[in-house]
């Protein structure tokens, strides 16, 4: 399979990126890695006019740990962020959802911030700045702003970056506290789009008991789905919670629906196993000394 037909733009610098962006407006798209959009592109599932590829753009290509969390330019590769060592210390979620991320020739090639844009309802990485709070800057000619995650996702395959924009960068905040993470998900295939996936993270207090649960989900909404599950398990420790009890209510509260890959009623079974699993995994985490240290 073939493209449509589009006007190729190599900007050398954001600057040129930025006016190429606003005089094609609606017609243009963003090229970094490219491994969603050149399927969609190949599938005909999209015919912009122009790209704007912005390779050249090496100055976007960081990723920044700083004490309060996590900065990645909209050309740092998953792979880049995967193997950052003070990236992990500082948001180990990180690392813990891109390893999940297709596989690793992708990680190579795919960009982070780009799979934020993409906003594919069953990527690893809206989950992950779902359950962070994480936040997306836009900038075009003349202006930027920030957008938070819980406004940055619009529905399947939509974000609020508006004709002329750019993502240039993604920030993952550090979790507060004695906080243990994780990441599980089902797959038909290894590498494939996940039926179901959950991204966890557990606050314990100086006693090592639960003061905050909350899980965010891909797959089973339009956008990313972030729940505070803290009632059932709150107070106790990660060996007496009722992870099963936060589980079920996990699941009264999604609603997904069947597709080729799964039933709805299987995305629901899948929802209540992996939620169970990753706080429990999450609570686990969070009684280390490493969490402790990396935390504060």
């Amino acid at each position: 399979m073939k493209p449509p037909a589009f006007k190729y733009h190599a900007p050398a610098s954001l600057a040129e990126a930025l006016d190429a962006l606003d005089a094609v407006g609606h017609d243009g798209k963003v090229l970094a890695g490219g491994q969603s959009l050149i399927p969609i592109l190949n599938m005909r599932l999209a015919a912009p006019a122009h790209l704007v590829d912005i390779n050249r753009l090496s100055e976007l290509a960081y990723v920044r740990t700083e004490p309060g969390g996590v900065t990645v330019g909209a050309l740092a590769r998953h792979a880049d962020v995967e193997r950052d060592a003070d990236a992990y210390a500082a948001v180990p979620l990180l690392r813990q959802g891109l390893r999940l991320v297709a596989h690793p020739v992708i990680r190579n090639r795919g960009t982070t911030v780009g799979s934020l844009a993409h906003a594919d309802p069953s990527g690893e990485m809206t989950a992950v700045l779902a359950l962070l709070g994480g936040s997306v800057d836009l900038v075009r000619k003349g202006a930027s702003r920030t957008v938070g995650a819980e406004d940055f996702f619009a529905g399947p395959l939509e974000s609020c970056i508006e004709p002329g924009e750019m993502a240039v960068s993604a920030y993952f905040p550090r979790l507060a506290g004695r906080t243990g993470t994780e990441f599980v998900e089902a797959a038909r295939r290894h590498g494939d789009y996940a039926m179901c996936g959950v991204a966890a993270a557990v606050t314990l207090d100086d006693d090592l008991r639960v003061t905050r649960a909350r899980a965010a989900y891909l797959s089973v909404s339009p956008v990313p789905l972030v729940l505070d599950l803290t009632e059932a398990v709150h107070g106790a420790t990660p060996a007496t919670a009722r992870w099963a009890d936060a589980a079920a209510l996990a699941v009264l509260s999604i609603e997904p629906e069947p597709d080729i890959h799964a039933t709805a009623e299987y995305r629901a079974h899948l929802a209540r196993v992996l939620t169970e699993r990753a706080l429990r995994a999450a609570a686990q985490r969070a009684t280390s000394t490493d969490v402790e240290r990396t935390s504060r």
